[in-house]
């Protein structure tokens, strides 16, 4: 994708229509163009296209199916937002043409490769190649998948760079000071607690036997049976294909309360240190919690000035992001076809130039292009 400003719009892609041999062997003598994709949004030199949106639309009733919604309801939920995510669609466009103008592309298909290669590890795969063939096999289209990971992580690098950092180096000592002071309950340690657990899973079982022998489990630990004796004989959690719990006796680890997901810490709310869980089910199975220990919370708060500015910077990043994505929009030629533009524009906010036929950009002059890195935003405490 190229980040230049240009005042023409592209209305259609076209190629020429292959035509049928007739019987004498030759090529019918006229032939035409004919349209076979409409251009739904023009965004510099780059279009969004119908087929792109079907596919994006497609993706999200997938995903709507899987969470239990029929075909027809997930199609018709998309359908009504399908503004937005025209709109989406844009302003990702608009961040990746900016993530090339500021050269990330290196490092983040430097991401890219470490996440894959993460994936393989966890797997058990020995290479990427391996992973590829694998993944193959299992019908997952693993070039879609790295441009996939390779757009999500263009556009969470831009973001970082262009606003995160910005907001997060940029405030004062003052402004630090006096948020911590307005917010002391943030900045309070948590009560933490460290868990083991007992995993029983249900895939391919009976539901009910398996609730039923997660039970009998908790009655043996409440009658005084060793937690990671029992952990290891029974529990069914894998690391690389293989269950865990023989070297680990069912230790998670330590977690502030506050961080822990919902269900868990409804389930363990009132289990004292040493005392287990009813079965909580969740997507896969059940699972059985021991707390090993509670650590009390402090009701002290404590400055640390990476704290704050994370939480500042948190506070504030929507807004700053909505604002920076604004810009972007405002600085763009960005032309949305007749048929989509009333719905569209006024979710882009787009002036009322940017919106018309001859929609080009009053200056026409190129913004200066500016390097940057692909670094963390926050410091470690």
């Amino acid at each position: 994708m190229k980040s230049k400003f240009i005042s023409s719009a592209i209305a259609a892609i076209f190629v020429f229509a292959i035509l049928a041999l007739a019987p004498a062997a030759t090529f019918a003598q006229e032939s035409e163009l004919q349209v076979v994709d409409e251009v739904i949004a023009q965004i510099n030199d780059d279009v969004i296209t119908l087929s792109m949106l079907k596919r994006e639309s497609k993706e999200r009733i997938d995903a709507l199916k899987q969470s239990g919604m029929s075909e027809q309801e997930a199609t018709t939920e998309v359908s009504k937002h399908q503004p937005e995510l025209i709109a989406t669609l844009v302003n990702e466009a608009l961040l990746m043409q900016k993530g090339k103008e500021l050269d990330l592309a290196n490092e983040v298909e430097a991401e890219v490769n470490r996440r894959m290669l993460d994936v393989a590890k966890e797997q058990g795969i020995s290479t990427i190649e391996k992973l590829d063939a694998a993944m193959r096999e299992s019908g997952v289209d693993p070039v879609a998948t790295r441009q996939t990971l390779r757009v999500e992580i263009m556009k969470q690098a831009v973001i970082q760079q262009e606003v995160d950092r910005k907001v997060f180096f940029g405030l004062t000592t003052d402004e630090l000071k006096k948020y911590f002071q307005a917010h002391q309950e943030k900045f309070r340690k948590p009560e933490s607690v460290t868990i083991s657990e007992i995993f029983l899973s249900s895939a391919g079982k009976n539901e009910a036997e398996v609730k039923a022998r997660a039970l009998e489990l908790v009655t043996q630990l409440r009658a005084g049976a060793d937690f990671g004796a029992v952990a290891a004989a029974n529990s069914e959690r894998e690391a690389n294909g293989v269950r865990s719990a023989p070297q680990s006796k069912g230790k998670v680890g330590t977690f502030e309360v506050p961080n822990l997901r919902e269900d868990i810490a409804n389930a363990i709310k009132n289990v004292k240190a040493g005392g287990v869980s009813d079965p909580l089910r969740g997507n896969d199975g059940y699972q059985i919690i021991r707390v090993d220990e509670r650590t009390p919370g402090s009701t002290t708060a404590t400055y640390n000035e990476n704290q704050v500015r994370e939480a500042m910077t948190m506070e504030q990043s929507d807004k700053k992001r909505e604002e920076y994505l604004q810009s972007l929009r405002n600085e763009s030629y960005i032309k949305i076809s007749e048929n989509y533009r009333a719905a569209v524009a006024p979710i882009l906010k787009l002036a009322p130039e940017k919106t018309a036929e001859n929609g080009a950009s009053t200056t026409g002059e190129k913004p200066e292009k500016k390097k940057g890195k692909l670094l963390g935003i926050f410091p470690k405490p």
